[in-house]
Formats: structure tokens, C-alpha cells, sequence
């Protein structure tokens, strides 16, 4: 008995087709949030970041006056988890700093293959969202979503994440607010699949945004959990050229 062979798994993004092509792509950007608090010596974490040579942004904790939030951009993760390791160790050789490990958030950059421009959306937008000089508030969550989602079939998903969708892009259409959606499916520690990054001018259409978004269908029925959240406020960007 001959078993017929597999299929090989296509595993790059996909875009929408331009002329009839399809786009595909296995390039991603993977960031990184780490949370710390007691911080006494910013100047340790700036050169740290520094010499990593990462796009990166250094964030006051909101919620923690003496907080800090680190978020690292690589499209290599070895790369990312060499600077990560580096600020960790580098933070741990003082008393200055207190790490708190549930509060970090790893994710990577994906397409829905609806995307007109795929290599904006998955390199340049997300990069330069959150190294906007304009935008110095940001707010990170994770999120994940109840296992009746992904039974609902292809389309009716695709209408229910549609109202999310809408509401994002009135938002950005207002100058208000930008977002970053990362997928962390086996990622995330706590088996979160998604994290959310919302960045604009001021705090308060951040916070508005979430409100509104918590009224959708999405969130009253499919959403199994929110959070931890990082509110943070940019102190230095890092741009790697």
C-alpha cells in the first residue's frame, strides 16, 4: 500500500494579489517588551540599548513611578534575545533595578493575506508606529481569545474582527491613535496569542479606544482574557539605520 505524500506546508505571510501575483514574504519583525521598576539609573539601561544596536524605546511606567518599560524591535529573534540577555544581565550587576518577568510580551508581526502593501505592514508600519516621535504614549497588552472563536467559520470571523478593524482605522484616520498587532501563539509564557501595542499623542484616545473596543462582539463574547497592561510614556527612542 503506497500512503500519497504530503503537501509541503506554506508557512510565509500573504498579501493580496497585485495584478493577479500573489505577495509572500518570510521576513517578520519580532518585539519585545521588558517591564522594570526601583529604577534609579536610566542612564544603565540608555547604554545599554545603545550599544545593541536595535530599534528600540525606553518608556516611564505610567503606573509606576519609579518604572521603566524596554521594547526591543529585531527581525532576527537571536538578535533580539542577545540584547535582551544583555540588558537583563546588565541591570541584574546593580541593586538599582527590580525586573518584573510578568509583564514581559513577546510577539511578531503578521498578515490576514488582505494586506495591499505586504512589506509595509510587516516591516515598515509596525517600525515606524512605534519610533513616531509624535507619538510618545503608548499602551501594551496581551490578549487571548475563547477556543469558540476559531470554530466559527472562515467568514463569519472575518465579520466580527471587521468591527475591530473599523474601529482602529477611525481612530488612526483622526490622528488619535496607531496600533502594532502581534501574533505570540507559543510565544507567550501565559499562552496569550496576541499582543497589542496602541501609540498616538495623548493618553486619554488610547484609553477611549480600549473602552470602545470592550462593546464589540469580539470582546463581550470571545475574549477569554486582557492584560497585564504597560501604560508607558516614551523617555528616548533608538533608531538602527
Amino acid at each position: 500500500m503506497h500512503t500519497q505524500p504530503h503537501e509541503p506546508i506554506d508557512i510565509r505571510e500573504t498579501g493580496a494579489p497585485i495584478d493577479g501575483e500573489p505577495q509572500f514574504s518570510d521576513r517578520r519583525l519580532f518585539f519585545q517588551l521588558h517591564v522594570f521598576e526601583d529604577c534609579s539609573d536610566p542612564e544603565l539601561i540608555t547604554k545599554t540599548l545603545e550599544q545593541s544596536r536595535l530599534n528600540a524605546v525606553l518608556y516611564d511606567d505610567l503606573n509606576h513611578p519609579t518604572g521603566m518599560g524596554v521594547l526591543l524591535v529585531a527581525e532576527n529573534p537571536a538578535a533580539l534575545m542577545a540584547a535582551s540577555r544583555a540588558l537583563l544581565l546588565k541591570t541584574q550587576e546593580t541593586p538599582d533595578f527590580s525586573y518584573r518577568p510578568e509583564m514581559t510580551m513577546l510577539g511578531r508581526t503578521y498578515s490576514s493575506g488582505r494586506e495591499p502593501n505586504l512589506e509595509e505592514w510587516l516591516l515598515n508600519k509596525p517600525l515606524q508606529n512605534v519610533l513616531n516621535p509624535n507619538f510618545p504614549w503608548a499602551i501594551w497588552y496581551p490578549l487571548r481569545r475563547k477556543p469558540d472563536f476559531y470554530r466559527l467559520e472562515h467568514r463569519e470571523r472575518g465579520r466580527i474582527l471587521g468591527e475591530h478593524a473599523m474601529l482602529g482605522r477611525s481612530y488612526a484616520a483622526g490622528g488619535h491613535a496607531s496600533d502594532i498587532r502581534l501574533a505570540c501563539f507559543g510565544l507567550d509564557t501565559n499562552d496569550n496569542e496576541f499582543v497589542i501595542g496602541l501609540v498616538g499623542p495623548e493618553l486619554y484616545p488610547l484609553s477611549r479606544l480600549i473602552q470602545d473596543m470592550r462593546q464589540t462582539e469580539q470582546t463581550t463574547n470571545y475574549i477569554e482574557s486582557l492584560g497585564p497592561f504597560f501604560v508607558g510614556k516614551v523617555r528616548a527612542q533608538f533608531f538602527n539605520d
